[in-house]
Parts: C-alpha cells; sequence; structure tokens
C-alpha cells in the first residue's frame, strides 16, 4: 500500500497557494487576473461549494471566502468588471461550461474542451445534434438567430427567437446554457439593454475564435482528458476518480483511464496519498499530482 505523501492540512495549504487564497498572493489589478487564468488554466469566476476549483474571485480576496454580493465589495468589482472587459479580447475562453457555472479557461487548454465536444468547426454542425434529438428547438432557434443575424444581445435575441418575457425567461436560460455547454456560443460582449441596461452579446463560438476546430482536431478524446486531468491535478492537488468523473461529465472508463496515462508518465500517483481524508473509496481513490 502506498505511503501517505501529505496531512490534509499539508494538501489544503498547497490549494491555497495554488488558488492565490493568502494575503501576500491576491491578485491586485487586470494583469494579475489575465497571469492568474494563463498558470491555473482552468477556473470559475466565483466559489461553488459543490465544484473543487480554482476562482477568481477567492484569489482577487486573498482568502477563501464566501461570495459578497455587496456592491462595497471592491473584490467584487474587480472580479465582474475585468471578466466583462474581457469579453471581447480573447484573452481566455469564458462561458458556462463546468457545471452549468460561469468559467475561464486559457486559449490553450480549450482545445482539449473543444476536442471532447461534439463539434467539428462548421457552422451548421448544430443540425447533425439537432437531427439527433439532442438539441432542443429552442437551442436550435437561438443558434440559427445568431448565425443569421450576426452578434446579438440577449434583449434583441429573445425577440427574435419568440422568448421575450418574464414567463419565458426559464426556457431563454435553459437553451442559453445548453448551447454555451455544448461550445456552440458564447458571451462575447455587454450591451446597455433591457431594463438593467446590462446584457450580454452572444456569438457562435467558431465565428468567435475560428482556430479552435483546427487545433482540436489534432487532440484525440483521449488525449484531450489526460490534459485537462492534469492541469485540474495541478491545481486541487488531490481529487477522486468519482469527483473527477462528476465535475467534467466522464465515463468512470474515460477517468481511470486518464488517470493511468497521468500515473504512466509520473505526472501523478494514485492511492490513499493524503492521510487524514477519510477512510473507504474517500481515502482509497486519491490522486496525487506530482510536484
Amino acid at each position: 500500500m502506498p505511503k501517505p505523501l501529505l496531512t490534509l492540512t499539508q494538501a489544503n495549504a498547497q490549494r491555497d497557494r495554488r488558488y492565490c487564497r493568502r494575503p501576500n498572493l491576491r491578485l491586485r489589478n487586470v494583469e494579475d487576473i489575465r497571469r492568474f487564468v494563463a498558470d491555473v488554466g482552468l477556473c470559475l469566476l466565483f466559489p461553488v461549494q459543490t465544484i473543487e476549483m480554482p476562482n477568481i474571485y477567492q484569489a482577487v480576496c486573498g482568502r477563501a471566502s464566501d461570495t459578497d454580493t455587496s456592491l462595497r465589495d471592491a473584490n467584487i468589482g474587480l472580479t465582474w468588471n475585468t471578466k466583462d472587459h474581457a469579453l471581447d479580447k480573447r484573452w481566455w475562453y469564458y462561458g458556462k461550461l463546468v457545471k452549468g457555472k460561469a468559467t475561464l479557461v486559457s486559449l490553450e487548454l480549450f482545445s482539449s474542451f473543444y476536442a471532447l465536444s461534439e463539434n467539428y468547426g462548421g457552422l451548421d454542425d448544430y443540425l447533425t445534434e439537432y437531427e439527433a434529438g439532442t438539441l432542443s428547438a429552442d437551442a436550435k432557434n437561438i443558434y440559427e438567430a445568431l448565425l443569421n443575424e450576426g452578434r446579438l444581445h440577449a434583449i434583441d435575441l429573445k425577440r427574435k427567437v419568440g422568448l421575450y418575457g418574464d414567463e419565458r425567461k426559464g426556457k431563454f436560460d435553459k437553451a442559453i446554457n445548453e448551447l454555451q455547454g455544448g461550445l456552440k456560443i458564447l458571451p462575447a460582449g455587454v450591451a446597455e439593454a433591457g431594463a438593467w441596461r446590462y446584457a450580454f452579446i452572444y456569438d457562435l463560438l467558431p465565428r468567435w475564435l475560428p482556430d479552435v476546430s483546427a487545433q482540436a482536431r489534432a487532440i484525440s478524446r483521449p488525449q484531450a482528458r489526460v490534459n485537462i486531468l492534469n492541469q485540474h491535478l495541478r491545481n486541487v492537488i488531490y481529487a477522486t476518480p468519482r469527483e473527477i468523473s462528476r465535475l467534467f461529465g466522464w465515463k468512470a472508463t474515460e477517468t481511470q483511464a486518464a488517470i493511468e496515462a497521468l500515473v504512466a508518465t509520473g505526472a501523478a500517483q494514485f492511492g490513499p496519498l493524503v492521510k487524514g481524508l477519510g477512510t473507504g473509496e474517500q481515502a482509497d481513490a486519491v490522486i496525487v499530482w506530482s510536484q
């Protein structure tokens, strides 16, 4: 049986360093945030209790903190404003990707996510999924509105597809999230529209990032999972196969193959390697990134 490499306290301290959850490591400006996303490769905008992953907000705070929705919180301002400012800059991918939550991915790593999608880079890829019954009619209509009209902000987009109004908000949001999760569209700007004078401008992902399909074609699906898992483990330090499968929506066999590939290269280790983590499967199926 492998000997534990770390105590739980040590492992979590390493997480705090990677996540910049220390006052001396906190992100203070836009350039700090750009460097952070390039380094971690994959993170959330705000913390989500059920998702173990770095996030911009806590890195700006310099501590593990729940989101303070107060308008007086300067950390919220820097986090939110940087996200909005960057939407048309192509510094990274931003959209509701991981578990339907606001996610940032470095463009280098994003090609691996695209390689796992059902897209091939054509603007008409959506038709295959629609005909197979895996893309909803509302999502198809939204996609086609953007395809035919170009970029549209959410208010105009709702009107174009007949989903304007409070009673249809749920249907619109569900379809938008479906298209973002399928890497078909993404927010590409902000417009002063609607009652709050704030609305995302949406665009087709292959139109916004035209080179991604060619980059993704050079990556096999198994290699894409290895690339994503390697970066994720560098960030979180330890995880179980079940956590990984749930996070990325992979089959257990796919997760196991990615783990074995990393272990074979010496990039990760497998076994009860974090002392104090727990018992049973929780303790016996831990992967620690080899630093």
